[in-house]
């Protein structure tokens, strides 16, 4: 796919190509302004490619079908939307109390490896957590979002520098914790820090809304001076 914002504007994103296999773990790097978060915009269909098509079993997402695409993608920002109330009602976010499975919700909460966390506290399930969730760290907000994700159903989890402000251990837990999903789970993995891809099937680099390369992390590693750049920190912006 191609895509510009504008009708007489350049190419922001220049003949994306990409086959992502059912349950593959998928990276996306490059420098600031490379195309990474457009790019994950049209892979959720939030945008529509001005050339090109995205296809998903061999059939082309529009309409009917871009909707139901879309209900089957979670996106796992850096900074998840918490509201004053339970886990339970954030993990099953937008749905109304009456309608919430709760044994479902706890079923997430394992896959997510918050369960223990929240058996801990006061009142378990139905315990507040505060505006934003004040009374959380960094990484049980992160799993919360990725018990919403499950909760909806996702086949798809998109990571949009879901890990960036954790520290190492806090970080590799959440990557366990995604790994345990299995791989019914596709997981997409944008983040300035490279060795979270480590994992990954396949790194495809971005320059200038342009792949450059593709490969594993020691691949590109080994072949590509820019993602070894980008890896070092070299580049000041990623």
């Amino acid at each position: 796919v191609s895509f510009r914002y504008e009708e007489s504007g350049p190419l922001v994103i220049d003949n994306f190509d990409l086959t992502i296999p059912v349950g593959a773990r998928i990276g996306i790097a490059g420098p600031t302004g490379s195309g990474k978060s457009t790019v994950l915009d049209l892979l959720m269909g939030l945008l529509e490619p001005t050339m090109g098509k995205l296809t998903v079993d061999g059939r082309e997402i529009s309409g009917a079908s871009l909707r139901s695409w879309q209900r089957s993608v979670a996106h796992v920002p850096q900074s998840i939307f918490l509201t004053d109330s339970s886990f339970t009602e954030n993990i099953a976010f937008g749905i109304k109390p009456e309608n919430i499975d709760k044994e479902r919700v706890r079923l997430v909460a394992e896959q997510a490896e918050l369960a223990k966390f929240i058996e801990e506290t006061t009142s378990g399930y139905e315990s507040n957590i505060g505006e934003n969730g004040v009374r959380l760290s960094g990484g049980q907000r992160q799993r919360i979002g990725i018990a919403r994700a499950l909760y909806k159903g996702a086949s798809v989890l998109v990571l949009d520098e879901a890990t960036s402000a954790l520290d190492n251990k806090t970080e590799a837990a959440i990557m366990h914790s995604i790994e345990r999903l299995g791989r019914k789970v596709t997981v997409l993995t944008v983040t300035h820090r490279l060795a979270t891809m480590k994992n990954t099937d396949l790194i495809v680099e971005l320059a200038n809304g342009k792949i450059t390369a593709t490969g594993s992390y020691d691949e590109l590693l080994n072949s590509s001076v820019s993602f070894r750049d980008l890896a070092s920190g070299s580049y000041e912006n990623i």
